[in-house]
């Protein structure tokens, strides 16, 4: 049983890797300066804005639009919000959020295991897939407690 679970966990290893790989090749190509955090995620902050840090338990107001590696386009500026920390969004999502203030525009690359893993999220965007989301923070706004 433990060789398996240890073949397992190379085959793992290898796939992330690998996609490291694509993402590094993907950033290269358009020449851009992403940091790289210990999740994986890359970040780019291409504009900065003037408003307040986004911190969790805060309201993230943003735009945003997500393409696949391949220039194929999954959502285009879609308006959504949701509390930093505590809602159901991408892992990789609320992850670069917290990086960003009000009026920032960014770019992130989220990994597969940081956005919609192996299934995908059944619409629009590929099982395993590698996603580049265009960000604007419009807004943070404190959550009042009751």
């Amino acid at each position: 049983m433990e060789d398996y679970r240890d073949q397992l966990i190379n085959v793992n290893k290898k796939m992330v890797r690998s996609e490291d790989e694509l993402i590094d090749d993907f950033i290269g190509r358009y020449g851009w300066n992403m940091n790289k955090t210990g999740t994986g995620l890359r970040y780019m902050i291409y504009s900065e804005g003037k408003g307040s840090a986004a911190n969790p338990g805060m309201r993230a107001i943003l735009t945003c639009s997500v393409v696949l590696l391949n220039g194929d386009t999954c959502y285009s500026s879609q308006e959504r919000s949701f509390i930093i920390g505590k809602d159901n969004v991408e892992p990789g999502l609320d992850e670069g959020i917290r990086y960003m203030h009000a009026g920032d525009k960014a770019k992130f690359i989220l990994p597969s295991h940081l956005a919609f893993g192996l299934l995908g999220d059944r619409k629009s965007i590929p099982q395993k897939a590698t996603l580049v989301y265009d960000i604007h923070l419009i807004d943070i706004v404190s959550i009042k407690s009751k």
